[in-house]
């Protein structure tokens, strides 16, 4: 059957139509003479590698991402006009970098007024969990974000406050942990302790930890860690459970600041400690009210980001900041890295959820950061704005981290003598206040995702139906925005292709190749080409690329009649269609995924390679004599459905896609 025979409609049916039931018989056939082949596939090379090219694919593009994350530190520099003719002008200077962070860690909404810590007392209990000589210990919350409180503890000294502190624990403490309230830490860790016994007013916040099947979602246990769980839903619409717990921290600080009394100027410090360091280092670069912010267990180079876990990933934070920038933002106020031992985390590949490791920063790297950090701002008239303590080995709450503390908000310093402890009353249920805290944010996050539909409404409101020259210059720009922000782009050009081609075996009608095209050095497409066998050199024929689900690879769509695919590729082709099927990034289970968490930190996705990938395919297909230049049609399944929503809005050559067995909301 001739393709240009068959009536337009029909010729879409046949495209889509798959038959099953074909015995797939390939046969070796007499291969074309080295001439030959060039007149039909134009100039190429002999594809020689052996071994899976798949993984090889995998492996090249792993390489780069990497050299991508260490050339990141150097690209950051763009970004920033720093002022450091004062330090008003400095702070004005580096407000548009503070704005970009936020929306980074999906801080969107405004935080509510504040009216203050509201004490959790009933006609039945008394929000007092706890009482000393020196000072009570309450259980509080505060309105942060929508419907998100924040919920911890407040150490009330009986004397007038003589500084505020947010004491922010990992996410694997509780609050009473701090507070000296359990025996999980010893004396001197119980930071939010020692520093109430000195005279502070200090709040101390529950995190949400990565525990895991705790809780019942639906009727379902979440096998996943409880961070993770909430990240991915919040990911989905710009939103992370990171922000969501800065936003936190700073409606503390909000509550601080809400009363009349003398306590609502005294100096401010965050103290965070492992998770809760990085929300210090995070809050303390957001918002310039903190004097003094303690950066504990956290603070280091950011190049293994895509190690940790999940919810620590914050699309694009590595094309702007690094524990440095993030430091600077601070300066001329005082910050304090303590260098010491980070409650070592691991999460094993097939346990449930993103496998990841946490371990103690180096000594060396976290020097190295606070150098850099210290260089940034060399022009700014602030000396000794940040320091370290610790060895980093030696536990958090080191007694010189805490004296100098005090010393810098202007304490007497000193030891004091920790009073005794009376509990009074019911004891706080540290498990059913974090599924509150847990729930809080999942339910915030499904009241913006049903907004969602009315945003991107919005949002789309300047396209332009009434022409399609209308609708082709007004979706430019939502074209632009796709590639820039959501699917992520590097600004690298393309090398020339320098095609390698290997003839694979042949059956009745079509004939088989492999391709390897250059796309960037070390970092290549590779895909199966069907040619039809009953192609004349006056022909031009249109081009199907059809593309493989999640694990798959071209030769899924090639051969084998599998019950998903039924070697379309080759279907196609036998009804007149060049078609090429490449192989996607998305195959090796935890190897794949580990890209795309080395190109999110980059505000990059797997599809910022797979779409150069593709141009440079379809680049490469034009000048082939047996194409039709302007007729290329993608053709997905499964995860390649997926593809099929991403690559062609990109890639302007397709005119036609084909999303099966994906499309959805």
């Amino acid at each position: 059957m001739q393709f240009d025979r068959i009536h337009p409609r029909l010729r879409n049916l046949l495209a889509l139509q798959c038959v099953a039931g074909c015995a797939i018989v390939l046969q070796f056939v007499s291969f074309l003479s080295g001439d030959e082949l060039t007149a039909r596939l134009g100039p190429h090379e002999p594809l020689t590698w052996e071994g899976d090219i798949a993984s090889r694919l995998v492996d090249s593009v792993d390489a780069f991402l990497l050299q991508e994350i260490e050339r990141s530190t150097a690209g950051r520099a763009q970004f920033w006009q720093r002022d450091f003719s004062s330090p008003k002008a400095y702070q004005q200077s580096i407000a548009p970098n503070r704005e970009r962070l936020a929306r980074r860690l999906g801080i969107r909404e405004p935080r509510e007024a504040s009216l203050g810590f509201q004490f959790q007392s009933t006609t039945v209990r008394s929000s007092l969990v706890a009482t000393s000589p020196q000072f009570d210990i309450h259980e509080v919350r505060w309105l942060a974000v929508g419907q998100v409180h924040g919920e911890g503890l407040l150490l009330q000294p009986r004397q007038e406050p003589v500084a505020r502190v947010v004491v922010i624990p990992d996410s694997s403490q509780t609050p009473e942990s701090l507070c000296g309230l359990d025996e999980s830490i010893g004396v001197q860790q119980q930071v939010a302790r020692q520093l109430a016994a000195r005279g502070c007013l200090v709040v101390v916040p529950t995190l949400v930890d990565r525990g895991r099947n705790r809780f019942e979602w639906h009727g379902y246990q979440v096998p996943i860690p409880h961070r993770e769980f909430l990240y991915r839903s919040a990911f989905e619409v710009g939103r992370h459970v990171i922000g969501y717990e800065v936003s936190k921290v700073l409606a503390a600080i909000d509550a601080f600041s809400a009363g009349q009394d003398a306590a609502a100027s005294a100096p401010l410090a965050l103290y965070g400690y492992g998770d809760g360091g990085m929300l210090a280092l995070y809050a303390g670069a957001l918002d310039a009210r903190p004097d003094v912010v303690v950066v504990s267990g956290y603070f280091s180079r950011r190049d293994n980001l895509w190690q940790q876990p999940i919810d620590r990933n914050v699309f694009g934070l590595l094309t702007e900041w690094g524990d440095a920038e993030l430091a600077a933002m601070m300066a001329p106020r005082r910050v304090i890295v303590e260098a010491c031992a980070h409650p070592v985390y691991t999460l094993p590949s097939g346990t449930g959820g993103a496998p990841a490791t946490i371990q103690t920063p180096e000594i060396a790297e976290v020097d190295h950061e606070i150098e850099r950090a210290r260089t940034l701002v060399n022009d700014l008239d602030a000396a000794d704005w940040i320091e370290r303590s610790g060895t980093g080995v030696s536990s958090f709450g080191d007694p010189t981290t805490i004296s100098r503390v005090c010393a810098l908000m202007g304490m007497a310093d000193g030891d004091p003598t920790l009073a005794q402890l009376t509990k009074t009353g019911e004891s706080v249920n540290p498990e059913t206040r974090l599924e509150r805290q847990i729930r809080e944010i999942d339910d915030q996050t499904q009241r913006v995702l049903r907004e969602s539909p009315f945003v991107r409404q919005k949002f789309m409101k300047e396209l332009d139906t009434s022409s399609i020259e209308s609708y082709d210059r007004s979706s430019a720009r939502y074209r632009e925005v796709f590639r820039r922000e959501i699917i992520g782009q590097f600004d690298r050009p393309r090398i020339p292709p320098r095609p390698r081609v290997r003839p694979l075996e042949s059956r009745e009608g079509v004939d088989y190749y492999e391709v390897v095209l250059d796309v960037w050095p070390d970092v290549f497409a590779y895909g199966i080409l069907c040619f039809p066998q009953d192609w004349k050199p006056s022909d031009k024929r249109p081009v199907v690329v059809c593309q493989h689900g999640l694990e798959g690879r071209p030769q899924d769509v090639v051969t084998g009649d599998s019950r998903s695919y039924h070697d379309f590729a080759s279907k196609l082709c036998e009804r007149g269609f060049i078609t090429f099927a490449p192989q996607n990034l998305y195959i090796g289970k935890d190897d794949f995924r580990t890209l795309q968490r080395k190109a999110n930190p980059l505000g990059k996705t797997l599809f910022s390679v797979i779409v150069p990938q593709h141009q440079q395919i379809i680049d490469w297909l034009k000048t082939q004599p047996y194409v039709d230049r302007d007729r290329f049609a993608f053709y997905g399944l499964s995860y390649g459905g997926k593809s099929a929503m991403r690559i062609p809005p990109l890639v302007a050559d397709y005119r036609a896609a084909i999303c099966s067995a994906d499309f959805n909301e």
